[in-house]
């Protein structure tokens, strides 16, 4: 285990134990990965549950998961029992709570994000993370998030909604990210997630036909690492002179992608589709990361968040 003396962080008012935080639909509603043999709570500074709807949803049809190239894309459509049962039956099935647990709040409508906002306001996750990469029904399908207007009027709405701290988790499939930031940040988001998966298809050439049931989904994994860290930069200049903190993601599978993404301006980083292949790589990076601090005679993550240097 790492000494976490040095790697401990501060996130939104939570002390974490290391600035590792698992993102949604990774490991399921917490309990899922928590039980998993040589996990340790140290090893993680919080953990993002299972994205909720208002209404349970069944998904979207197989496929759901294909592999690419140092990737791999995912169509799952929001499978979840609904907000009712996770926070009357699942939460408290986590209590007393081994880590931080963020909630992660999806819908189709504004009202449906408030809604599942005010529920989980009265229960004990420590935060909520709204993911905005969802269609709005009453736009003709069109994601909130690819319209930083519309990304504002959700995280508005559900500000007033709750008491916890609000992070939106913003797409990178739009023209300009930082304009989302910005508006989102405007309407009172305590923190963003950058970035959400790229979208992307695969065809079966015997068949002709996409391989994905609902043809596209969400590329992530190392493929996307290098767009994950520019957003990140280009994000930073917006979030960091306002002291919003940003949960870096997307392809980060090592120490030196963690490194990379908290010198861009992450100040936690987000752990997915690397935890496939290695179910217990947190303790790995934390390990580096405590060295490669030592090493280098920093004083702590928030030394590194926001240091590189441009010219």
């Amino acid at each position: 285990m790492a000494n976490k003396n040095t790697i401990t962080t501060e996130f939104l008012g939570l002390n974490l134990a290391s600035p590792i935080v698992l993102l949604s639909g990774c490991v399921g509603f917490g309990n899922e990965y928590t039980r998993l043999e040589g996990f340790s709570n140290g090893d993680i500074g919080g953990a993002v549950l299972k994205g909720t709807t208002l209404e349970p949803r069944l998904g979207n049809e197989s496929h759901r998961v294909y592999e690419t190239p140092s990737g791999m894309l995912n169509s799952i459509g929001l499978q979840n029992p609904g907000a009712h049962e996770v926070v009357e039956n699942i939460l408290p099935s986590l209590e007393p709570f081994e880590t931080h647990y963020i909630a992660n709040v999806s819908g189709s409508t504004i009202d449906e994000y408030v809604e599942v906002c005010r529920l989980f306001d009265q229960s004990n996750i420590h935060a909520i993370e709204l993911n905005i990469s969802c269609p709005n029904v009453k736009k003709g399908g069109m994601e909130f998030g690819n319209d930083p207007e519309m990304s504002a009027q959700v995280v508005e709405a559900c500000k007033g909604a709750t008491s916890k701290p609000i992070i939106t988790k913003l797409s990178p499939n739009q023209a300009d990210i930082k304009e989302s930031a910005r508006r989102c940040i405007e309407a009172g988001s305590d923190a963003l997630a950058v970035i959400n998966t790229i979208t992307g298809m695969a065809i079966d050439i015997e068949s002709r036909r996409p391989v994905l049931g609902n043809i596209s989904g969400g590329l992530s994994g190392p493929a996307i690492k290098p767009i994950a860290l520019q957003k990140v930069m280009q994000v930073y200049e917006i979030a960091g002179p306002q002291n919003i903190p940003i949960m870096g993601q997307g392809g980060i599978s090592s120490t030196n992608d963690a490194i990379e993404f908290l010198i861009a301006g992450a100040s936690t980083i987000g752990i997915g589709t690397a935890l496939f292949i290695d179910p217990l790589i947190c303790n790995k990076i934390n390990v580096g990361l405590e060295k490669y601090l030592a090493d280098h005679s920093i004083d702590g993550i928030g030394a590194l968040t926001g240091s590189l240097k441009k010219d």
